[in-house]
């Protein structure tokens, strides 16, 4: 798992985009401006969103995610290296789905093209 390998997936995610809002190197991905994606300046794991505080918690007590320095307690980290691809890339589509869902209709509907 690199940082190339998030960006990659998550440039491929409809109406994503990539933005360093906090300057320094930071790879923040957003939809319709809200983040679902972002990899630090330590480049030590990408903080993705879960669906909640309960399944945030169960990620990191499985050993499977580390609390997201600086973000709400449903984010977490995940470390380089403590997941496959697989289920790297069903987080981040996880949290990408999550942020979209709490878009207006509106803007839904402009990023799907539907």
């Amino acid at each position: 798992m690199t940082r190339d390998l998030v960006n990659d997936i998550c440039k491929a995610l409809p109406g994503a985009e990539w933005s360093d809002p906090w300057g320094g190197g930071h790879d923040a991905w957003k939809v319709g401006g809200k983040m679902f994606a972002c990899i630090g300046v330590s480049n030590d794991g990408v903080s993705v969103k879960t669906p909640s505080i309960e399944d945030a918690q169960l990620l990191i007590e499985m050993g499977r995610a580390t609390k997201a320095p600086y973000f709400h307690r449903s984010w977490v980290r995940i470390d380089w290296g403590a997941l496959d691809e697989a289920e790297l890339r069903d987080r981040i589509e996880t949290s990408y789905q999550l942020v979209f869902s709490g878009l207006t209709k509106k803007l839904q509907k402009e990023i799907s093209g539907a």
